[in-house]
C-alpha cells in the first residue's frame, strides 16, 4: 500500500500534465525524426556495458533473474524491437487501398500508461518506450515496487537521449519510487489515454476495469508435449535453456511437460545430461518442493514470492533437497489430478517444471487441456515432434494464440531472431485469456488510424451472383 500523507492523483495528473505537453510537440515530428530517436534509444540502452549494468541493478534491486541473461535479453529484444520498426512508417500517411479507394493515416494516442513487472523490468521499459515514441506518443512508466530504482535510472537514459537530440524529455517519464505504489499506478490508469499492461493478472484486470482502452496479458502457464518421435537430445537442449533462462522469470517457461510414456525414461535421460533433476511420484522431495513452491497448501495456491526466479539449486537448498552442483532445474512428476490441490500443474515462475506421461498424443492433448483449464488458456503450448499433422491439431483445437514447435519456448514467445513471433514484452492471450488482442503487441498497437474514403465505380453486383440458385431456390 502506498503513503497516505502522499496525494497520488495529484502527482500523476502532474506527470500526465507534462505527457501531453510533450506529446503535443511530438505530434509534428517527422518520420525520419521518430526513427531516428527510436534508433538512438535502442542504440545506447544495449551498449553491451550499459546493458549489463541495468541487469545487474535489477537482479541487486529484486532478487531475482540472473544479469547476464537479462543482458542477453536487452540485446534481443531491444534490437528485435527496432529492426522491427526501422523504415515502418508510423507517422502521416501510410498508403492507400487502390482496390477501395481509401487512404490511411497513422495518428497518435496520446499519453499511454505502461505497467511494468518485475519479471522483466529490465527490457519492458525500454521496448515500451520505443514504442511510444515510435508513434508520437508520451508514455509513463509505472513500475513494480521491487524494480522502482533501476526503472528510474533506465527511464533517465532515454530521457537523456531525448535531451541530446532536442526532443522534450517528458516523451518518457516514470512514476518516482516515492510515489510507487498500487495507489499510483490505478491513478494512473484513470488518467492516460491509453494503458498497455504487463504484469500480474490483478493489475491487468484492473486495466482492463479502469475505463481507459487497455491492451493486458493473461496468465502464462505453458504446456509442452514431447512426442515419441521428437530427438530427444535436441529437445532436452532447448528445455533445459529455456527454463532455466533468467532464472524463470518469463511466463513463457514450459511449466509443465507431457511426455509420450514409450520414449520417458530415454528423454529422462537427456534431461539429466543437460542439468535437470527429475523427482518421482511418491519421492518424499516432492512434498518438500511443493510446500517451498506453496507454503499453505492446498488452503491456497499462493506461490512463495520468496522463489519467484531463484535458480534450481537455491530452491532446493530451501527445501532440503539434496541435487547435483551442476542442477539447473528441476522437473516434478505429478501423475494425479489438475488445478490446487495438485498445485505442480500451474504457474511456478521459477526453474521447476511439473511432468507426466502420456499414452499417446490424444492423451496428451487431453492433459494439456486439463492443465489450460485450470491455468493458462490462452497464452502459449509448445511441442517437440516430427508430425506436421500433430502440430495442425493443436492450432485447430488448443485455446492458445501461440503454438511453438521445436524451439525453446521462452526464447520464442515474445519474439526472436529464429522465429516469425514478432519482438514484444506484452503477448496477448485472446478472449480465452479475457485479453483484447490475440498477438504479441507491438508499437502498432499504439495507433489511431484516420481513413479517408474517395468515390470508386459502383461495385454491386446482381442477386445471381451474390446468392448462389440452390438459396435462392430454397426460400
Amino acid at each position: 500500500m502506498g503513503d497516505s500523507t502522499l496525494n497520488y492523483e495529484g502527482y500523476v495528473a502532474g506527470l500526465v500534465a507534462k505527457g501531453r505537453a510533450a506529446q503535443a510537440i511530438a505530434e509534428g515530428f517527422s518520420q525520419e525524426r521518430v526513427d531516428e530517436l527510436c534508433e538512438a534509444i535502442a542504440y545506447v540502452l544495449t551498449i553491451p556495458e550499459t546493458a549489463l549494468e541495468i541487469g545487474r541493478k535489477l537482479v541487486a534491486e529484486s532478487g531475482m533473474g540472473i544479469a547476464e541473461n537479462k543482458q542477453a535479453k536487452m540485446f534481443g529484444k531491444v534490437k528485435g524491437t527496432w529492426a522491427q520498426m526501422k523504415g515502418q512508417k508510423s507517422v502521416g500517411f501510410v498508403g492507400t487501398d487502390e482496390v477501395w479507394g481509401v487512404d490511411k493515416y497513422a495518428r497518435p494516442i496520446g499519453v499511454i500508461g505502461a505497467i511494468i513487472p518485475v519479471t522483466n523490468g529490465e527490457a519492458t521499459p525500454v521496448v515500451k518506450s520505443m514504442m511510444a515514441v515510435k508513434t508520437r506518443n508520451a508514455i509513463i512508466l509505472a513500475p513494480h515496487p521491487r524494480a522502482k530504482t533501476t526503472n528510474l535510472e533506465v527511464t533517465e537514459m532515454i530521457r537523456g537521449v531525448l535531451k541530446k537530440f532536442d526532443a522534450p524529455e517528458d516523451l518518457v517519464q516514470a512514476i518516482e519510487p516515492e510515489y510507487v505504489s498500487i495507489e499510483a499506478s490505478q491513478q494512473l490508469m484513470k488518467q492516460v489515454d491509453f494503458i498497455i499492461a504487463t504484469g500480474g493478472t490483478p493489475m491487468v484486470r484492473q486495466a482492463y476495469s479502469s475505463g481507459v482502452p487497455a491492451i493486458g496479458v493473461g496468465t502464462g502457464n505453458v504446456v509442452c508435449i514431447v512426442d515419441e518421435t521428437a530427438d530427444l537430445a535436441k529437445a532436452a537442449d532447448m528445455l533445459a535453456r529455456s527454463k532455466s533462462f533468467d532464472n524463470a522469470t518469463s511466463c513463457s517457461t514450459e511449466n509443465n511437460i507431457i511426455v509420450i510414456e514409450s520414449v520417458y525414461d530415454k528423454w529422462a535421460e537427456e534431461m539429466a545430461k543437460v542439468g535437470a533433476v527429475l523427482i518421482k511420484e511418491g519421492a518424499p522431495e516432492k512434498e518438500k518442493i511443493l510446500k517451498t513452491l506453496w507454503p499453505e497448501s492446498p488452503a491456497n495456491h499462493n506461490l512463495n514470492i520468496a522463489i519467484v526466479a531463484k535458480s534450481a539449486k537455491e530452491i532446493a537448498k530451501i527445501a532440503g533437497v539434496d541435487v547435483p552442483d551442476d542442477t539447473r532445474l528441476i522437473m516434478v512428476e505429478e501423475n494425479g489430478g489438475y488445478g490446487n490441490e495438485f498445485p505442480f500443474t500451474g504457474e511456478k515462475l521459477s526453474p521447476v517444471s511439473g511432468v507426466r506421461k502420456a499414452k499417446d498424443f490424444d492423451d496428451a492433448l487431453e492433459k494439456m487441456g486439463k492443465m489450460l483449464d485450470y491455468q493458462g488458456k490462452g497464452h502459449s503450448v509448445s511441442i517437440h515432434t516430427k508430425k506436421d499433422d500433430r502440430v495442425t491439431k493443436m492450432g485447430e483445437t488448443i485455446p492458445v494464440c501461440k503454438v511453438v514447435v521445436n524451439q525453446p519456448q521462452s526464447l520464442t514467445n515474445s519474439g526472436s531472431w529464429t522465429s516469425g513471433f514478432p519482438m514484444s514484452m506484452t503477448l496477448g492471450c485472446g478472449t480465452w485469456g479475457y485479453n483484447s488482442i490475440s498477438h504479441n503487441a507491438t508499437w502498432k498497437d499504439l495507433l489511431n488510424y484516420t481513413y479517408v474514403s474517395r468515390e470508386i465505380p459502383n461495385w454491386q453486383p446482381p442477386d445471381e451472383e451474390l446468392f448462389s440458385a440452390k438459396i435462392r431456390g430454397a426460400f
